[in-house]
This record gives C-alpha cells, sequence and structure tokens, in this order.
C-alpha cells in the first residue's frame, strides 16, 4: 500500500481521530502525527507501542508531538477507554482477558480477583 492508498483509506473510513503506533517514534511515528494533525484529526499516539534510536529520542519526539497537539496514551489506557466501564458486556470479557495476558502487574491482579470469583 502507498502513502496514498493509505490516506486514501483513512479519508474513506470518514473517523476524525487516529490511533497510531510504529517503528521509530522520531521518524515514523512524528511524522505523519504532524500531518494528521495539520489535516485536522485528533492524533493519539500510542507511547509503549513505538520506540526511538535513544530513549531521548524517543521523548522529545513525544514532546514535540504533545506540543502540536496530539493526545498521547498508553496501550492499557486506550484499552480502558475502549471498553469505558463494565457495562459493555459484549466486550468486557474480551477485555479481561488481554488484561490478563499482557496487562503486567493489572493483568496479575485482574487474574487474581477473577480467580477469587
Amino acid at each position: 500500500m502507498t502513502n496514498q492508498e493509505f490516506v486514501d483509506a483513512v479519508e474513506a473510513a470518514g473517523r476524525r481521530k487516529l490511533i497510531m503506533a510504529a517503528l521509530w517514534t522520531e521518524a515514523c511515528l512524528t511524522f505523519p502525527t504532524h500531518d494528521a494533525l495539520h489535516e485536522g484529526y485528533e492524533v493519539y499516539p500510542v507511547v509503549d507501542a513505538v520506540g526511538g534510536t535513544s530513549l531521548t529520542a524517543h521523548e522529545t519526539a513525544l514532546r514535540r508531538m504533545e506540543q502540536a497537539g496530539a493526545q498521547p496514551i498508553t496501550w492499557p489506557q486506550l484499552l480502558c477507554e475502549l471498553q469505558r466501564d463494565w457495562n459493555r458486556k459484549e466486550t468486557a470479557d474480551q477485555f479481561m482477558k488481554l488484561f490478563v495476558e499482557t496487562g503486567g502487574t493489572a493483568g496479575l491482579q485482574f487474574a487474581g480477583d477473577r480467580d477469587q470469583a
């Protein structure tokens, strides 16, 4: 897929909020984030789903994106915001499974709570 094909697909979706991750923070994430912000999109860079060539490069790129208007988010926060609350029963089981399998200490806590229920 070319860059233009990707842009066309995003525009065709009709959504104004973009969740973005990439390989390198300071290039692969920063450039498209700035472009999308310039085009009027709300951009949510997933800060722990990308890495920089160094910690300093990663953190500096994140600050630049935030200063430009991006709204940094972590993947656990993203999952929580997508789930929103436990009333969304159609996705609650899958949400819990993701956290138990990949959620670090939160996953351990959820697994313990689940096993005691």
